[in-house]
């Protein structure tokens, strides 16, 4: 099944990391580029996990996830390879109408994690639906190398373009020729 491609606007929304091993790192590194209202529970973290939580100031709870731990959370990330744990909670977090996402289990997930591009305000999102989160991870690669590292400037132009000018079609049009026109330009550089 195909995932539905959406970007989550995460202010005040709190997020649950279940486990603190590499993998949950590894999903931690990708939500702090959104977020920083995260909570780690986990009985054993790894060095970097450690080090982060400290680094940002993030909630732990140094322990084993407890039924009901989800229930103030909007989000809830299972890094463990207990699939029972991956299971209960994905079921669990039906009680409490929070997305779960349980690490290569999609059968106990309601969203997954794409390979992505950030540059400041430019984010791409690159999903294979899980056929090949490999191709994933070097079609990101190529993008970003085609990405120029003028493109924060331009946003920051055309953000202030579209809050100044009036709305309407004449603006659509000079915006939408504007941004065809940087693009054109990439490939002169």
């Amino acid at each position: 099944m195909a995932y539905f491609p959406a970007f989550l606007k995460l202010d005040n929304k709190k997020i649950l990391i279940v486990g603190g091993g590499n993998i949950a790192y590894e999903k931690l590194d990708h939500l702090l580029d959104f977020t920083n209202d995260i909570t780690v529970i986990a009985p054993e973290l790894s060095q970097q996990m450690m080090q982060t939580i400290d680094e940002k100031n993030l909630q732990l709870k140094k322990r084993i996830y407890n039924t009901g731990d989800i229930k103030d959370f909007a989000i809830v990330v299972v890094a463990v390879d207990n699939i029972p744990l991956q299971a209960e909670i994905f079921d669990e977090s039906k009680q409490y109408n929070c997305l779960c996402n349980s690490v290569d289990s999609v059968d106990y997930c309601d969203f997954i994690f794409p390979s992505y591009v950030k540059k400041d305000d430019l984010t791409i999102a690159i999903s294979t639906s899980g056929a090949s989160p490999a191709l994933a991870k070097h079609l990101r690669r190529y993008l970003q190398n085609l990405i120029p590292n003028g493109i924060s400037q331009f946003l920051d132009e055309m953000k202030q373009l579209r809050t100044t000018l009036p709305k309407g079609k004449e603006r659509m049009k000079m915006l939408d020729k504007k941004a065809e026109d940087y693009i054109k330009t990439w490939s002169k550089e």
